[in-house]
């Protein structure tokens, strides 16, 4: 399902084609997506469609099409500081996401039913706190998984301020769904084949908003034919930071204030401009039909029927462009980790060090 836009190369490459579509429409949800490599959490024979719009499933692990993830993402409106909660969280690539939106002082709890995805999900967040190259630039809201069906959560528990559900919610479970919301939360939910955008505005007041035709497979309803009785699923508890861990967050947020006025007293006012590099043209393509993947979520936007008649003038801007940056074009130099490169050279035991970085293996 998906193929709303066209397939990428690479991971960057994906997600210029979602912003060309307009799938991705904020800074904070585009830096989110090109921080986390959505390969990574594909098992390794299948990664070569890791970067196309298409829905993935094999067994219980599944992962939405991009388009779906990036819409779920805008519609959510994600701030530093919120609470989430994560119905069917699955491999932890959208919790992961949202994560480094939140940032330190978030909350980030998802549940998922199947015991094997959790412990998936956990081995794909401890692979990316490890070894990304991009985690440095976030403070993260490390993910908590449980396990459980999300229809069987203990009414004492919090409610929050993001709720995403990802599988198909019924009429009948809609008021569930919304009594997890604090006031002003937001729920994202696929309801009645619609994802659907629902605001709490007041105790007993609600704004909705249909936001795309969607097919998902449904909530699993709970089974009590062994016991007779309801399995409670209790949510992790809304802990207080360590203070050694506000300390680690205090003295990244400091390094990274240092490292950024360095910056800016090298380049002067930081306004220089960057050499310039080629960017591959990205057009949509036209969607006349959807297909339907194990009941997986399909969306589909239709291109403007001009865009087919422009390819010849696209393919003729595309060749001048080439001609006219080949002389100023010039190799990006590799990536360098400023803040890893700062706290090992602190004067600290190594210890230490590891624990600023995350235990970093890099």
């Amino acid at each position: 399902m998906g193929g709303a836009v066209s397939a990428g190369e690479d991971n960057d490459e994906l997600i210029d084609n979602l912003k060309e579509a307009q799938y991705i429409r904020t800074d904070l949800v585009e830096q989110a997506f090109r921080a986390i490599d959505r390969a990574d959490y594909y098992l390794e024979e299948f990664k070569d469609n890791a970067y196309k719009d298409l829905a993935w499933k094999h067994g219980n692990i599944h992962l939405s099409a991009p388009c779906i993830y990036s819409e779920v993402m805008e519609a959510l409106d994600l701030q530093p500081g919120l609470s989430f909660l994560n119905l069917g969280s699955g491999t932890g690539y959208l919790s992961s996401m949202v994560g480094l939106i939140l940032g330190p002082f978030g909350v980030n709890h998802g549940v998922e039913l199947h015991s094997d995805v959790i412990e998936y999900a956990k081995q794909k967040l401890d692979f990316f706190i490890k070894t990304s190259d991009s985690f440095d630039k976030f403070e993260f809201c490390e993910p908590s998984f449980v396990t459980g069906n999300c229809l069987e959560i203990s009414p004492d528990c919090t409610q929050y301020d993001r709720v995403y559900c990802g599988a198909g919610v019924q009429k009948e479970h809609e008021d569930y769904m919304k009594n997890l919301l604090k006031v002003g939360g937001i729920l994202v939910m696929p309801l009645e084949e619609k994802l659907t955008k629902i605001t709490r505005t007041g105790p007993s007041a609600w704004e909705t908003k249909k936001i795309l035709a969607v097919s998902f497979a449904p909530l699993i309803q709970p089974n009590h034919a062994d016991s007779g009785k309801s399995r409670l699923v209790h949510l992790p508890p809304v802990a207080v930071r360590s203070l050694q861990d506000l300390a680690r967050i205090a003295i990244r947020g400091t390094i990274k204030k240092i490292i950024h006025q360095e910056t800016l007293s090298k380049n002067g006012n930081g306004l220089k401009n960057p050499p310039r590099f080629k960017r591959r043209r990205v057009r949509r393509r036209r969607m006349e039909t959807i297909v339907f993947l194990d009941k997986e979520v399909f969306a589909s936007r239709i291109s403007n029927p001009s865009d087919d008649n422009n390819n010849s003038e696209d393919i003729e801007d595309e060749r001048r462009e080439e001609e006219e940056s080949k002389p100023s074009e010039l190799k990006p130099d590799p990536p360098v980790n400023f803040l890893r490169e700062k706290v090992l050279s602190l004067p600290l035991p190594d210890p230490l060090k590891y624990y600023l970085l995350y235990y970093r293996e890099k």
